[in-house]
């Protein structure tokens, strides 16, 4: 089954880039471009694509706008968002997480970690590289853009709290297994469970409970 995908960067060249890499993939198409938010949001409204890439930085509406408008958790049919960022300048990206984004990339990021986030956001899963995610959360926690008012609706155990701490720091769930000494659908039980408590979506919004509540400081 091919990948759906709409690309949405006020810059063409960006455009053109982003969508020579995806379709040179068997299993991935770009169906439409968008110049701007507003427009992103009609196309992504009317194609219902599988995963949206969209910048945080667009004229009319931004990326965080853009991606509340299409997969906010309160909509009824939420569309998967992927930001586009740079992380020197977009501190904001937090807000767009907070949206319902599955993901995030910086744009200089490379085309397997690309490709590999359009996959993830396509199978209900967020991407969680350690390139990324941990240097843009350990940014955003000094400079105070995470909010640690988000407390679990029961406490984590011991072991959930392991769980956590390795997803803060990058790792997949086969990591996690290997690391923790137990079977892969066990890992998959603990993270369902601790989005339970949290009454968040996916791994993004563990990692940045878990870097806001300082319960991962370092790598």
């Amino acid at each position: 089954m091919t990948i759906q995908v709409l690309l949405a960067d006020d810059q063409a060249m960006i455009r053109r880039g982003l969508r020579l890499i995806l379709e040179d993939q068997p299993d991935i198409s770009v169906v439409a471009e968008a110049a701007d938010g507003a427009e992103a949001i009609a196309l992504a409204r009317r194609l219902r694509p599988d995963v949206c890439l969209v910048d945080i930085r667009m004229p009319k509406l931004d990326g965080i706008e853009v991606t509340r408008a299409l997969a906010a958790p309160d909509l009824p049919d939420p569309l998967r968002v992927v930001v586009i960022t740079t992380f020197d300048i977009d501190e904001y990206v937090y807000g767009a997480l907070r949206g319902g984004a599955a993901g995030f990339l910086l744009k200089d990021a490379g085309p397997a970690l690309l490709v590999e986030a359009v996959r993830a956001a396509h199978h209900g899963e967020a991407l969680i590289s350690p390139s990324i995610t941990l240097r843009l959360l350990r940014h955003l926690t000094e400079a105070g853009a995470l909010s640690s008012d988000m407390s679990p609706a029961a406490p984590l155990s011991p072991r959930e709290i392991e769980v956590v701490r390795a997803i803060a720091r990058g790792r997949t769930n086969h990591e996690i297994a290997t690391e923790l000494f137990i079977s892969l659908s066990t890992v998959k039980s603990h993270v369902s469970g601790i989005q339970n408590k949290l009454g968040v979506r996916n791994r993004v919004e563990i990692a940045a409970w878990a870097w806001a509540n300082r319960i991962v400081t370092s790598t």
